[in-house]
Order: C-alpha cells, then structure tokens, then sequence
C-alpha cells in the first residue's frame, strides 16, 4: 500500500468543523439569550428586553424605554458531549467554558433619543476526542482517532434607539465581531516495517489558532399595542467575516481503499465561516401588572452559512492513487438545515425588590441522523431547554440577576456503515448542557 494511501482517511465525510459555535446554551451554536435576564426567560425577550444586554443583542429599539444603566454578566456553561466513532461511546475531555457580557445605555444626541451597546460573548463551542481503534479492515494493525475543535464569538454591538411616540420605538445595532477557530481530525495507523509498527498520520491538522473579523447589523422594532400587549420584531443581517488562515503541513484526504481524494502540501489553508441572518418576532403580554408573559419566534438561516465549509489551499487531485491535478478547494459538507426556534418566558414580581422568572425553549435539530457522521466535531443537536432566574433589587441603584439552564440530553445516530473510521457500530453523537449566570446591574 502506498505511504499516501496509508496516511489518508476520508475526513472530509466525517469532519463537522466545530466552528461555532454561540454555542453555549444553544440555538444551533447560537446563546438562547444574552445576559441572566434573558437566559432567565429562555430568550423569550425581543417584546420584552428589560436590560442592555438584553436589547443591545435581542431587540435594540427597547433600548429607547431604558434609563441609564450598564450591566455585566459572568455565565459558567458547562456542555457534555459524547461521540461514537464506531468503536464505543467515548466523552469530550473540555467541558466548561466562561462568558462574559457587558452593556450600557445612556441619552444621545437629541430627545427620545439614546445610545447602548456592549460587548459580548455570543457563541461557541469545542470538543476534544481521543479514541482507540481496534484493528479492522481498514487499519489491519489498529490505531487512534484524534478529533479536536474550538471557535469563539466575541461581539461589540454600538446601537441607537429612537422612542418615536408612547407606542412605537424602533433601533439599530452595528454588530462588529471577531471569531477564532481551530480544529483537528487525524486518524493515525500502525503500519508494518523492518523495524516493527510504527504510526503513520494522516487528515486535517488546521490546529493552530486563526482569527477572523466581520460586520453585520440588526434592526428592531417594539410596538405598545394597549398597557396589556406590546410587539416586538428584529432583523439580523449575515455577519460577513474576513478568511481565517492556518499555516499547516501535508493535509491527506486520498481515501486510502480507492486511492481517490486530495492531498494538501506545507502551506496556507483558509475558510470563510460567516454568521447566519435570522428574524425573530415576539409578543409580551401582562395579564395583570405583576405578571410577564412572553413568547417569540425564530428563524435561522443556517443552511447558508452551515451547508459546505470551504478550505482553500495548495491542494492535489489523486485519482487511483495518482496526482490527476491541482484543486483549489475542498468542500466538507455539513449540511445544516434553517432552525426554527420556539421561545417561552414569564416573570412575577413578587414585591418591590425580587422578581422571579422562568422558561422554556424549542429549537429544531439543524443536523439530521442521515449527516450526523459529517459533524461529530461540532454536534450541535440540543432541542428542548428549562430556565429559572431572579432579580433582586438592593437599593442605590443596584441589582443582581441570576440564571439556571438545563438543555436536555438528545442524540443523533446515524446509518449502519457511517462510522468514520470502519468501525462495526454507527456514528453518534450525544449532548446535553448546563449553564450558570450572575449579573450585576446599575441604573444611574
């Protein structure tokens, strides 16, 4: 068998790029909410923001209807997430992350008129996987699997608001935001020599740490219907974000059973992840002064961002284990669906200083059983979530807010035969997800 051959494993079929990755409490890769707020009405707030982590991000018009104030949140997200690689369920080895916030409102340039903004984390996610392989057909003397993402979001969100009227507030956000990625899917073998095994590694190795920078915008609107009912509805553009670039060495993608695939030299690697555009339309409702009710709406559009991931570099054709020509590209096909997300949110006021509140969201799945095995670095698959949380007023201007999430657990499985690696079980993947939120606030 040829040292080509041997090196290479199909992982363009089995790498989900873990670019992404909000995710932390997650729509997709994308946070429920911004802030302890928020997360504590499961991100049920585009008719509702109540604070400027929850406006600057959700809805900027409800910026207009704020005073004076900033906030800051700390979140602990703590996702678990599990993968069969057809070998046996193994565990992630990274599964706690932190995610700051800050956010400010103040008066602008002229009356009815404001400035807020902040800077948040907003998304992202990463595994870490490491398994044995027991020796199969493929690798007749065994070997290893490694399998490692990271992505972060950071998001500065400059907005204004304009109060119109007592009805109608509309807003604008300049979403600027920078992203960093890296990830790994390298299968190594045991391959006989004179001198005995010895391992031989081959796959996509774009481990080393690259940032990207983009911008987009969102547009908001709420409208008070009567002192009952108040409307709320945003748009967000795509964040457009520059390449990120790897300085790598030999990437092998020739399937070592036909010979057929692509084979990368030492160079420059570069893809494009952009954000998905999305709309959210909400309505908040107070059947009695005390008591919120609010639900909304979304659509994500990650089948535009999320479909194929592109990797640009110095690659060559091999056909039957022969060099048939350059390529400019490969294509590791994902293959998300759009999302629709379904969010519930109350909150009571039990008296002048404690407010308490809680939630419940609905997204569905963007990767299905048939496409699971293309992204078990990325397993994006959590469904239904719980939220609680509290404010409590202190005095002085100051509060405090925190906030509980439980994503329940869901698992994709896929087709008998899709284990990346030859293995005699199918490709799966598991996840479920934890956070905890404290938030300090203070109005001027």
């Amino acid at each position: 068998m040829k040292n080509s051959q041997i090196l290479g494993i199909a992982v363009g079929a089995t790498l989900a790029v873990g670019l992404s990755v909000s995710a932390f409490a997650t729509d997709g890769y994308q946070l429920i909410g911004i802030g302890q707020y928020a997360m504590g009405m499961a991100g049920a707030v585009v008719a509702a923001p109540d604070d400027p982590l929850s406006a600057a991000m959700s809805n900027p018009a409800g910026l207009a209807l704020m005073t004076p104030q900033a906030a800051f949140s700390a979140e602990i997200f703590n996702p678990v997430r599990k993968t069969n690689l057809g070998f046996g369920e193994i565990g992630s080895h990274t599964n706690v992350y932190g995610i700051p916030a800050i956010g400010w409102v103040a008066p602008a340039f002229a009356k009815n008129w404001v400035f807020g903004g902040g800077v948040y984390g907003t998304s992202g996610l990463g595994v870490n996987y490491l398994q044995n392989l027991a020796p199969n057909p493929q690798m007749p003397m065994g070997g290893y699997a490694q399998a490692y993402s990271s992505i972060s979001f950071m998001q500065m969100a400059p907005s204004v608001a304009w109060k119109v009227n007592d009805r109608l507030a509309v807003g604008a956000s300049l979403n600027i935001a920078a992203e960093q990625g890296s990830f790994q899917q390298t299968l190594t073998q045991y391959v006989p020599t004179s001198f005995g095994p010895l391992p031989a590694t081959g796959g996509l190795n774009l481990s080393t740490p690259s940032w990207a920078y983009g911008v987009g915008a969102t547009l908001g609107v709420l409208y008070k219907v009567n002192d009952m009912v108040t409307l709320g509805a945003t748009y967000k553009s795509p964040i457009m974000f520059t390449p990120m670039t790897w300085q790598a060495g030999q990437q092998n993608q020739v399937n070592p059973a036909t010979g057929n695939g692509v084979m990368g030299a030492p160079g420059q690697y570069s893809g494009h992840l952009n954000y998905p555009q999305q709309i959210a339309l909400g309505m908040a409702i107070r059947p009695v002064r005390r008591w919120l009710i609010s639900v909304e709406g979304q659509w994500i559009n990650w089948h535009n961002t999320m479909n194929n991931f592109n990797i640009y570099g110095p690659w060559t054709a091999y056909q039957g284990g022969s060099a048939v020509g350059g390529a400019s590209s490969i294509a590791l096909p994902m293959h998300w669906s759009n999302q629709w997300v379904a969010n519930f949110g109350t909150q009571y006021d039990v008296n002048n200083w404690l407010q308490v509140r809680a939630g419940y969201t609905w997204g569905s799945n963007p990767i299905s059983n048939n496409t699971i095995a293309s992204n078990l670095i990325f397993p994006a698959i959590v469904q239904n979530a719980i939220t609680f949380g509290a404010t409590q007023k202190l005095g002085m201007g100051w509060k405090l807010t925190e906030a509980y999430m439980h994503e329940f657990s869901n698992t994709n499985t896929g087709p008998a035969g899709s284990s990346p690696f030859g293995g005699p079980m199918p490709a799966s993947a598991t996840m479920y997800e934890n956070s905890y939120g404290l938030q300090v606030g203070y109005d001027f």
